[in-house]
């Protein structure tokens, strides 16, 4: 399979940067169709050759190997003018480089091959590294997200550094590559600026729940998106952490880690699952959805010796996969598709690999087995092998992506070989996050760069690997059972593979605690169409324009709010507001875009603007075609934030700029469309979801529930599971538990602020699939507030 990807390479596509299946020829920048942000790895430096290099060497193909360094060095380029991902380039590229140069030197030390070597990876390596320099300066340490290589960033023929924001992972994943790079060259300064980055990340996070968000801003520090989670935009910053302890043997990288990881292991992870949540309040889910790049995780918590979490995710990950062949780029919580490509990623095999490895399972193996012939039957093509558009239908993309051979082959050889099959020795080298090989013998043969030892200023509890990674000799000696006995609970999670059991004939009489977590639900979720109403001539309440509605601020549904709008300079109010007196008294005109919308809210409040309307920032956009919103705080309280809001669609802006342009006197009124329209409602049915799941009672005398609860105990003389009930007797029943279960919310709620109400997960959760049991709330009927 390797020879037939990389051959098709090499044959096709070489020195381009990648190769296109199903064209069966190279993709070079600026000659294809632009592809977005997906083209920055693209740099013209044949990025998938210097990317497989050390893939070569751990598949024992040394005179391709040897080959391949020549044509690096004579034909490889890095000065070229063109702009590329920092972070991209840094794992691929610099790492590849660096990876390449490991091996190289290993082979001419051993005096076998490579003898003409005279590291010339790591000159290339060096000038890379110095050509990314330029994106690390910023005010505040962390990297713009774009460089170009000849240029840098701020030079005027650079066409990159108007960028505000960066993602968290392509902020903290410079520090294995930089810290080889310094400890090999002997040149401090890389490792000094990925060291500030990884500062800066540590010194944002959140403080109440130590965790950090998926965006930040480069130039002040602040978060942009405040979405938590361990997949794409934060994975391997996470990952860099505890890598750079065993790389570098620095106890502070262990330490941020393990805090981090108590962080995840109570917000995030909740087995098989691993969700998102709001950095500031994080017992609230933000999504229904899990991106595939998480798949990395339970490798991690393989070398972290938490084995169990790693076990049950990976299972929930294998069963997705026999559902839809591959790992759909993104699944949701129900495991059906949520986004369809898959891309040929490697990091389920990654993971894979780890758990074998712990655990001598052969049933791995045979996980990593299914992979091999999903990828030949489904994604091998002529030339190659294709990345997957869609897999519920199977199409081809016409992409095959580095990390293709620079991780999944290299994943899959080591999975199904013996150590002594192996030119090199594993457990000598760590795995970047794009596989690529550094010595775990830097942190002792190679001196510390001067100055760069952190400090450790905090402590948390201590357990078993707080500060050692596990020893599988010792944990798991040859007891395959062990895994079995956790992925057991999840074995038909999608309900594929199934097969019918009559239940068991019933011995005896069980004691069984259902516990429901209930939460209100209120009409609040429904959005209620707002209005913008020009109320002064010529218009006279004629021209309605239909907007959306905020979670916060003034109610419009209760009261209305009339004045004549004024725009904001600057428009898009993320700075400081320039013209506070012309604002005060008035509505604010400002547009979406560059910061939250309660950061904007709160600069128009303190310039005592009396209401805002959002106007968005896409061209075209109108309620027409494009469905009306709620816009959403920032994760923080907006308790404070007392203003009503709206927000109107592109066009609809338009007609009220337009109308200000013309008459430049113009009275609005904001108000929900209900009240415009004389409907108004002022009671709202509110509802109660509640949702079963199967536990012991031990746990419920140790406060595992949270927030109000409703107990169902099933006795002798009771509803028992699998018993046949006559349909009047549990319809009396029913209606007895939702008036009792009302009566315990009301009178729980009501002795607790409402705001320490915890929100429910999706009621269709998969965690409460137990055993192929679903367990479903008897039907209760809204009740209104009084």
């Amino acid at each position: 399979m390797f020879d037939h990807a990389y051959g098709s390479y090499m044959k096709y596509a070489y020195p381009a940067d990648e190769l296109m299946p199903l064209s069966c020829k190279g993709r070079v920048r600026g000659q294809e169709p632009n592809r977005g942000d997906i083209d920055d790895s693209l740099g013209k430096f044949s990025l998938t050759l210097i990317d497989t290099l050390d893939t070569l060497v751990v598949l024992n193909k040394l005179d391709e190997f040897e080959n391949a360094v020549r044509k690096a060095v004579k034909d490889v380029r890095l000065d070229n003018d063109v702009v590329v991902s920092v972070f991209e380039t840094n794992i691929r590229v610099l790492g590849g480089l660096l990876g390449a140069h490991v091996m190289a030197d290993l082979l001419r030390q051993r005096g076998e091959r490579m003898q003409w070597y005279q590291d010339e990876l790591l000159h290339m390596a060096k000038e890379l590294g110095h050509r990314l320099l330029p994106a690390f300066n910023t005010t505040s340490g962390l990297p713009y997200p774009k460089v170009n290589l000849r240029y840098g960033v701020l030079n005027p023929l650079s066409r990159t550094g108007t960028e505000s924001d960066t993602c968290t992972a392509c902020a903290g994943t410079m520090i294995l590559e930089f810290a080889a790079l310094s400890r090999l060259s002997g040149e401090s300064v890389f490792e000094e600026h990925a060291r500030k980055a990884l500062d800066v990340l540590w010194e944002r996070r959140q403080r109440g729940s130590d965790l950090v968000g998926t965006v930040i801003n480069i130039h002040n520090g602040e978060w942009v998106r405040r979405d938590s989670g361990v997949g794409a935009g934060i994975d391997s910053y996470y990952e860099y952490l505890m890598k750079a302890y065993i790389l570098l043997g620095d106890n502070v990288f262990l330490e941020r880690f393990n805090i981090h990881y108590s962080a995840i292991m109570k917000y995030i992870s909740q087995p098989p699952l691993l969700l998102n949540v709001h950095m500031h309040n994080p017992t609230v889910s933000v999504r229904s959805w899990m991106d595939s790049l998480l798949a990395f995780f339970p490798g991690l918590q393989v070398l972290r010796g938490d084995l169990k979490p790693a076990i049950e995710t990976h299972e929930m990950l294998y069963q997705v996969t026999k559902q839809h062949k591959f790992l759909p780029e993104a699944f949701t919580t129900e495991f059906r598709v949520h986004w369809g490509q898959h891309l040929l990623r490697p990091e389920f095999a990654e993971s894979t690999y780890y758990l074998y490895k712990a655990t001598g399972d052969p049933y791995y193996l045979r996980v990593g087995q299914s992979i091999v012939e999903k990828l030949n039957a489904y994604a091998r093509v002529p030339c190659g092998f294709a990345a997957v558009q869609d897999v519920r239908t199977g199409t081809h993309e016409d992409r095959m992506d580095s990390f293709f051979l620079a991780e999944m082959f290299k994943y899959l050889y080591l999975l199904f070989s013996e150590k002594s099959q192996l030119p090199i020795n594993m457990d000598d080298y760590i795995f970047t996050t794009e596989a690529h090989l550094l010595p775990v013998s830097l942190s002792t043969t190679q001196p510390p760069c001067q100055g760069n030892i952190t400090t450790i200023t905090f402590s948390q509890e201590e357990d078993l690997f707080t500060h050692s990674c596990p020893s599988t000799e010792t944990l798991f000696p040859n007891n395959p059972s062990f895994a079995k006995t956790i992925r057991d609970s999840y074995k038909y999670l999608t309900g594929v593979g199934r097969a019918f059991h009559p239940l068991p004939e019933r011995k005896g009489v069980y004691r069984v605690k259902l516990v429901a977590e209930v939460s209100h639900t209120t009409e609040e979720e429904e959005v209620i169409p707002h209005v913008v109403q020009l109320i002064s001539p010529p218009f006279l309440g004629r021209t309605v324009l239909t907007a959306g509605p905020a979670k916060f601020g003034m109610d419009l549904t209760k009261q209305e709010i009339s004045i004549g709008p004024t725009s904001t300079s600057p428009y898009t109010a993320c700075g400081p507001v320039e013209n506070s007196a012309e604002l005060k008294g008035h509505i604010a005109l400002a547009l979406r875009g560059d910061c939250m919308f309660a950061v904007k809210a709160r600069r128009l409040q303190e310039a005592e603007a009396i209401g805002v309307i959002f106007i968005d920032h896409r061209e075209g956009s109108n309620s027409d075609e494009t469905p009306l919103f709620q816009m959403v705080g920032d994760g923080d309280s907006t308790e404070d934030i007392t203003l009503p809001l709206v927000f109107l669609f592109s066009r609809e802006g338009g007609v009220l700029t337009a109308a200000l342009e013309d008459h430049h006197n113009v009275d609005v009124l904001l108000l929900s469309k209900e009240r415009q329209l004389g409907n108004d409602k002022s009671e709202r049915p509110v509802g109660m979801n509640i949702k079963l799941r199967l536990a012991e009672e031990e746990e419920l005398d140790e406060g595992a529930t949270r927030g109000p609860t409703l107990e169902l105990v099933l006795e002798k003389g009771e509803v028992l599971i699998g018993e046949d009930v006559d349909v009047g007797q549990q319809r009396s029943q029913q209606n007895k538990m939702c008036t009792k279960a009302a009566e315990n919310v009301e009178a729980e709620a009501s002795s607790e602020d409402s705001s320490k109400t915890p929100h429910s997960n999706n009621i269709s959760d998969p965690y409460h699939f137990l055993n192929g049991l679903y367990l479903r709330a008897p039907h209760c009927p809204t009740r209104s507030p009084d």
